[in-house]
Parts: C-alpha cells; structure tokens; sequence
C-alpha cells in the first residue's frame, strides 16, 4: 500500500473510531493531536476518565495482530504526558487505550494498554 492510500486508510480508521467511542458515552476532544514527543490520534473525556487513543486500522486480522507495539505505545505516553495539563482538568483517571479498526468488523477497543 503507497503512502497516499495508507494515509486514507488511517484517517477512515480515526473518523469510524472516533464515532464508535462517541456511541459509547465519550466526548472526543481531541483529534490528531501533535507535540514534539509524539501524536495521539484521538483524546476522548467520559465522566472523570480521560484516554489518549491510539488507533490502528488494517485491512485484516495478522496486520492488526502487529500494528501496536511498545515503541508505538512510548510515542503515546510521551504525547500524553506532555499534553496532559492541557486536557487532563478535573480528570481522576488517565489512561491509554488503542482502537483496532478493520473494514466491515465492530472495532475492538482496548483498555488501559499501558502499564509502565
């Protein structure tokens, strides 16, 4: 896949992510987010608990299988931690999640994925 349409991909990925979390009682206040440390693709607020969304779409389940790893995990937490104080008001819980997005499948949202 070139570039152009990997890039295509990914934003589809963030956009059905984004609507998912969104019928799920999250607010998304953030999108494509960019620090020097890093980007989060989306940073989602639900009652006191904020996340820091990362989002991998693939075309099938192997490619998924391989998309996060802990080096893409790092360049989350070092985005997150820079951009907390301007998001983090009034939350009690911050955390990292990763959304896996395919064609034609229900994403799969995974909690908390970071423990370091």
């Amino acid at each position: 896949m070139n570039r152009r349409a990997a890039e295509k991909q990914g934003r589809s990925g963030e956009r059905i992510a984004a609507w998912w979390l969104r019928l799920h009682g999250w607010r998304i206040v953030g999108e494509r987010v960019k620090t020097r440390r890093g980007e989060v693709d989306l940073i989602a607020r639900r009652g006191k608990t904020l996340a820091f969304v990362e989002v991998k779409t693939r075309g099938d389940a192997a490619g998924l299988a391989t998309a996060i790893d802990d080096y893409r995990l790092r360049r989350v937490v070092a985005a997150a931690e820079a951009l907390l104080p301007r998001y983090g008001e009034g939350a009690e819980n911050v955390r990292i999640d990763v959304m896996l997005v395919r064609p034609w499948r229900v994403p799969v949202h995974l909690e908390n994925v970071w423990h370091g």
